[in-house]
């Protein structure tokens, strides 16, 4: 396709497999860069293509290890300005650093505003991402954000695999993501229920109550990441304990930190969905109860509207 004639797709260590995916619906080869490092630990970055004048998106996820898939990012970003890039848009399938997103807290940083500043000032001009953990952030910004939406990867998924039966229930797993669960709901035409819990301390949650009926209903929870999945399962807990038929989930980015795994193999859940904004790990690809959805389709089209200058708003419908 001629649109791809002067677009270049790089890949950082994070999201190879994804950027394979996102070149494959361009219809185009992944550019050629070296990402590596020194002896000492410093992250080597070469790019082998000729950029100049191209427009160059650099696809890295900061997912762990967070530091040095952030590093390796900024670096390709310095390299591909240094090498005349024309325009260079950052594309995180998964923005780390997202949950410190204001001071909670006395004398703690805003760390989502640095990391923002820092790919602006390493020579990004736009940045493309999905499902922000919170959506002020992109106001961080002063070049323009694309924030997709793994809704309708999710969606289109159940319409077409899965029969959406008429007691499908959609829960919120906190009273914060209220609003994305129900734009979810509106989408799949179900109704929504909501887990009120209380969280003592980082990563320990507390399930209180159920907000809504979810007796005889097929549960879905949908959020926008797991973490450690202690706040999954004790959700997935306490609505089979009020009288849900079965429980899924759905969520964008599996982080799958610390005991996550054992939580997930150990819970109520029959089945969750994550997508590829974070690559998993072996024991996590072995697990019967994760099933992966590609964000491959979506970020490479919203890649070839960003290059041609069409809307990208049309890629939240179904």
């Amino acid at each position: 396709m001629a649109y791809t004639s002067d677009m270049k797709v790089f890949s950082g260590g994070a999201s190879v497999a994804l950027t394979s995916g996102i070149c494959e619906h361009l219809d185009c080869a992944p550019a050629r860069a070296s990402v590596g490092r020194f002896s000492d630990g410093e992250i080597r970055v070469q790019i082998a293509d000729n950029i100049r004048g191209r427009d160059v998106y650099l696809v890295n996820s900061t997912s762990p290890p967070v530091n040095r898939h952030l590093m390796e990012l900024l670096i390709m970003i310095d390299a591909a300005k240094r090498a005349s890039a024309e325009r260079i848009t950052a594309v995180l399938p998964y923005f780390g650093y997202a949950r410190q997103d204001r001071k909670d807290k006395a004398r703690v940083p805003i760390t989502a505003k640095l990391v923002a500043n820092l790919l602006t000032a390493a020579g990004a001009d736009r940045v493309l991402t999905v499902d922000l953990h919170c959506g002020q952030i992109q106001g961080f910004f002063d070049i323009p954000v694309d924030h997709l939406s793994a809704e309708v990867v999710f969606v289109n998924h159940l319409k077409h695999h899965h029969a959406v039966q008429d007691n499908l229930m959609i829960v919120s797993p906190d009273t914060g993501s209220v609003s994305r669960a129900r734009e979810f709901a509106n989408r799949l035409g179900a109704p929504l229920a909501i887990v009120d819990k209380r969280r003592p301390k980082e990563n320990v949650a507390e399930v209180m109550n159920i907000i809504g009926d979810v007796e005889g209903t097929n549960a879905l929870i949908f959020d926008d990441m797991i973490d450690t999945a202690g706040t999954l399962a004790k959700a997935a807990k306490a609505i089979k304990e009020h009288g849900a038929l079965s429980v899924r989930a759905c969520a964008t980015h599996p982080v799958f930190s610390g005991p996550a795994l054992d939580n997930i193999e150990n819970s109520e859940l029959e089945e969750i969905l994550v997508c590829d904004s974070i690559p998993l790990t072996e024991k996590a690809q072995s697990s019967p109860k994760v099933r992966v959805l590609s964000l491959a389709p979506l970020i490479g089209e919203a890649i070839r509207r960003v290059h041609k200058d069409e809307s990208v708003s049309n890629l939240f419908k179904n």
